[in-house]
């Protein structure tokens, strides 16, 4: 195999062969590089676009970066169906074999202590968002969007006091109503890290990045047994009509990124 090697995660053997028609980075299929009790799923990827300094320009590039992403997406998926990998940073690249096994060799004991905590569980991700209200003005403003409503015209004695009731009231509202919802996410991370061997709260998603609606109150992730993961989904979906003006979100299952502790 020439050309530099693109590592995508590191796990335990496996009999179960991946998708033939799997394809990763550089469109090229993924390989299994065996190393004593440990093994890297490589590809070729071309020295052009993966040496230090071709890449370091890629990654300023978001459509590349974005490309790339999913390619590197797609390959630990298909891993995820048949093992439990502990995955590698976007864009681990070596010179050669020799370079991914001495990787392998320096690192076994941390590899094996992670993939045998990592053994046999999934990643799920579960976020709970406040969806978005109109003001009083019938103006729609995002919730934590830093949007600021028009100023309101001249008003008179009688209706300047009723305008500030209504915002006293409106403001006591929206405080009852971020009360509720801490307190649904609260019971609902309760609930979920009772399937779950680990987790993890990330901070809440800025929705001007992540252009999701609403504002983020809980971003979670847990580590959940295969074998529990079925009744993990049915609560999740249970829950998700348990409380009005909340949406909740479940992704995965995923490799176990947030458990990994990999920095490579």
């Amino acid at each position: 195999m020439s050309g530099l090697r693109y590592v995508y995660a590191v796990c335990r053997p496996f009999g179960t062969p991946l998708p033939a028609q799997l394809t990763g980075v550089a469109g090229v299929p993924p390989k299994q590089l065996v190393h004593g009790d440990l093994v890297a799923l490589v590809g070729q990827v071309p020295e052009e676009d993966f040496a230090e300094e071709p890449l370091r320009a890629h990654l300023e590039d978001l459509d590349w970066l974005g490309a790339t992403a999913r390619a590197h997406q797609n390959v630990i998926d298909a891993l995820t169906v048949v093992t439990s990998p502990l995955p590698l940073r976007l864009a681990t690249v070596f010179r050669d074999d020799s370079g991914v096994r001495s990787m392998l060799e320096e690192r076994a004991d941390m590899f094996q202590r992670t993939l045998g905590r990592l053994d046999g569980r999934v990643e799920w991700g579960v976020k709970v968002y406040s969806e978005p209200t109109e003001d009083a003005g019938n103006a729609s403003v995002a919730e934590g969007s830093g949007a600021r409503p028009a100023s309101p015209p001249a008003r008179t004695a009688g209706s300047g006091r009723d305008y500030l009731r209504q915002r006293r009231n409106q403001r006591r509202e929206s405080e009852e109503k971020w009360e509720r919802a801490e307190e649904f996410s609260r019971r609902l991370h309760e609930s979920l890290s009772g399937y779950a061997e680990d987790t993890r709260i990330h901070a809440p998603q800025n929705s001007a990045l992540s252009r999701a609606p609403g504002r983020n109150i809980l971003n979670a992730a847990y580590l959940v047994p295969r074998t529990e993961s079925e009744a993990f989904v049915e609560l999740v979906d249970r829950t998700k009509d348990d409380a009005p003006g909340l949406r909740v979100e479940l992704t995965g299952p995923w490799a176990a990124y947030s458990f990994s502790g990999e920095d490579a």
